[in-house]
């Protein structure tokens, strides 16, 4: 799912992956699917809360972003 939405390789994915998992943002688990191991990953609470921060970070980022463009006053 991530592919069709971002262009990037296992080798930048699944390191950031991991390190989400060790600070407590997500949890892996494995299941055995067609004869081979898939990993499943979850979101935790205090993912969500992160995911919450860097969401409100954001739009006031692009609010400043989009006030500079526009010629408008911060």
């Amino acid at each position: 799912e991530v592919r069709a939405v971002l262009d990037l390789s296992e080798s930048t994915l699944y390191p950031v992956l991991r390190r989400l998992q060790k600070d407590g943002c997500l949890t892996v688990h494995d299941e055995a699917f067609n004869g081979r191991n898939r990993r499943y990953y979850q979101i935790t609470p205090a993912g969500r809360a992160r995911l919450a921060e860097f969401t409100a970070e954001w739009e006031a980022y692009t609010t400043k972003i989009n006030k500079l463009f526009k010629g408008e006053q911060q």
